[in-house]
This record gives C-alpha cells, structure tokens and sequence, in this order.
C-alpha cells in the first residue's frame, strides 16, 4: 500500500466518523431506527433518513413543534 492509498483510506474513514455522528444521529432523531442501524452498513441510507420529514412522536417532530409554539408565542405578544 502507498502513502496515497494509506491517506485515501484515512480521510474515508474520518469522513465516515463525521457522518456516524452528524446525518445519524439527525436520522434517529428523526424517527427511522432501521435506516440508522442499516446505514451503519449502507451509510447512503443516513442521508435517506436525514432528508425524509420526522415521523409524527419522533424527538425531532417534539422540538419542532415547542418551536413553533415559542415562536407563535413571541408574534401574539
């Protein structure tokens, strides 16, 4: 293996360390355990499960909700 290949393998595997903890951790917040767990595998499956809209009950959906209410609060005062 050459240096080129060593730090080819190198920057992939911290590109993949950055997505395990960013488009993840944003898919199972969002709802989609099965995407999450196969993207560990398949990690284009993250992005899948990061784009798709939060499942109604999911951690995102709750935060974007008591967002929106903070804010709806905010315009009637």
């Amino acid at each position: 293996m050459t240096w080129v290949q060593g730090m080819a393998w190198i920057l992939l595997f911290m590109f993949y360390i950055t997505c395990l903890f960013t488009v993840c951790s944003l898919t199972f917040r969002k709802g989609y355990t099965v995407l999450g767990i196969v993207g560990i595998f398949i990690p284009f499956l993250w992005l899948i499960g990061a784009v798709l809209p939060a499942k109604p009950g999911s951690t995102q959906e709750i935060a974007q909700q008591a967002q929106q209410r903070q804010q709806m609060q905010q315009y009637s005062q």
